[in-house]
């Protein structure tokens, strides 16, 4: 067996359900990238904004190949996402279980330490999921992983889009795999209908600004007033875009047990959540991805989403926000306050 396909029978050993090879040049969409950034499309996300994203080699200069990984998780319409609470928010599927940015990097070493037994010699390497500056599902694309659908989610005909990126940057030359040229789209464009703020652009885009992932995870700050009756009940990103997506639809939906739903996370009960103490936040969301949008940012898209329930059942949680340790959660309390009381009373 070639050491190519050596190095891809143990990834897909070690959990990761898709694998490809591609060469370290500069990825096919850097261009619209760049114009992307100074459209000021990227928010309040200027770690995007770095040069050696246009090119792997800025980021490892001896690399010679790039090893592509992505491994599944559950996506909601295979898993059991009903509740009897009367008022239960939604997590973004991905975040239901162990976070990526510890279970991946634990593959990863893995599957480097295989690869220089395979060699049997040190190999300059560097991993990254989502952690580093390459433009991962460019690169994922010329690796055969997908192709970039029209909601900006790399998707799998087989696998669909509930998946997460890897990359390891390697020193050693290997075999790259054919670019995945079709697109797959076709004239669907039910993600760009679904999306609740229409973010979604027709290039192939989407202004982050208006998304509901970026709201409420990267976005530190406060949610625009005219954007908060668009979270629903989402207080930790959004699969609107996945979910109505046919690929996903028709997907194996096989996915690694660390993404297991963890009791309590995915439709979490919106009143107690309000009501959670620094240590308990913490301890509730150790190891899980709900932990970076720290407490302020959680509880203030719990209290939107009491708010945009028009529940009066949820006005003493609220009452009891407005004295928050935290001026995020207080300001947003009181405008969920105000959304089931009325302004003017």
């Amino acid at each position: 067996m070639s050491l190519k396909n050596s190095i891809k029978d143990e990834a897909h050993c070690l959990g990761f359900a898709l694998t490809g090879i591609t060469k370290p040049e500069p990825p096919p969409h850097w261009q619209a990238y760049e114009h992307w950034l100074t459209m000021g499309r990227h928010g309040s996300m200027d770690y995007l904004n770095d040069p050696r994203r246009v090119d792997p080699r800025l980021v490892m200069p001896e690399c010679c190949s790039i090893l592509m990984l992505a491994m599944s998780y559950p996506g909601p319409i295979s898993s059991a996402q009903s509740t009897s609470l009367r008022m239960a928010g939604r997590v973004a599927a991905y975040a239901w279980g162990r976070d990526y940015h510890l279970v991946l990097p634990e593959r990863m070493k893995l599957l480097t330490s295989f690869i220089e037994t395979q060699v049997g010699r040190s190999v300059p390497h560097r991993w990254y999921t989502d952690t580093g500056p390459l433009l991962e599902r460019g690169l994922a694309q010329r690796a055969g992983l997908g192709w970039i659908g029209k909601n900006t989610c790399l998707i799998h005909p087989k696998t669909g889009s509930y998946f997460l990126l890897a990359e390891i940057l390697l020193g050693i030359e290997l075999e790259p795999d054919t670019p995945f040229s079709a697109d797959r789209c076709g004239t669907c464009t039910r993600c760009i209908t679904a999306c609740p703020t229409g973010c979604i652009l027709p290039d192939r885009t989407l202004d982050a600004r208006r998304c509901l992932s970026y709201l409420t995870i990267e976005n530190k700050n406060e949610i625009p007033t005219d954007l908060r009756p668009k979270l629903g009940n989402r207080i930790f990103g959004c699969d609107t875009c996945q979910e109505v997506c046919p690929w996903n639809r028709f997907a194996n939906q096989e996915h690694d047990p660390d993404f297991n739903p963890r009791a309590g996370v995915p439709n979490p009960d919106l009143v107690a959540e309000l009501a959670l103490k620094p240590q308990e936040f913490n301890r509730k969301f150790k190891d899980n991805p709900v932990l970076r949008s720290k407490r302020r940012g959680y509880l203030r898209n719990v209290a939107v989403a009491l708010g945009n329930s028009g529940d009066p059942a949820a006005f003493q949680a609220l009452e009891r926000a407005v004295q928050d340790i935290e001026p995020l959660v207080r300001e947003h309390a009181v405008w969920a306050r105000d959304q089931i009381r009325g302004p003017n009373r």
